[in-house]
């Protein structure tokens, strides 16, 4: 509860499209089709996004201020200059995090209920993000 006088910490979900996008660029920038690959393996195929889902995604994640494009290439003479590269940003890292937290409570909860069963949970500090 929120005490009167006092506005709500703003706090968005990300979708699972989102949240798995700033997953993989947590490790390091990438482009788009090794992103969406990263995307599926990642989420162990649950979250499979075509090119229109994964730029629709990236568009909104520009906008917001969670990913930024970069000019640099991880490799000039490898990779092609047609590619567009994404880095997740200071904001990004935060939404992260927060999403993260907040399934690391809700696996704290469901395991004291024992609603999940033979689940191990690795706990990850923000920082190493």
């Amino acid at each position: 509860m929120v005490p009167r006088g006092k506005a709500a910490p703003e706090q968005t979900t990300l979708t699972p499209a989102v949240f798995y996008l700033l997953l993989a660029l947590s490790e390091g920038e990438r482009h788009g089709y090794e992103l969406m690959k990263k995307v599926t393996r990642d989420s162990g195929g649950a979250v499979q996004m075509g090119p229109g889902t994964l730029y629709g995604s990236i568009k909104r994640m520009l906008k917001q201020a969670l990913i930024e494009e970069t000019d640099e290439r991880p490799d000039s003479v490898l990779g092609d200059e047609r590619r567009r590269y994404y880095r997740i940003t200071e904001a990004g890292r935060t939404a992260l995090t927060a999403e993260l937290r907040r399934f690391a409570c809700a696996l704290d909860v469901a395991g004291a209920r024992r609603l999940v069963k033979g689940t191990v949970v690795k706990r990850v500090k923000p920082a190493t993000l």
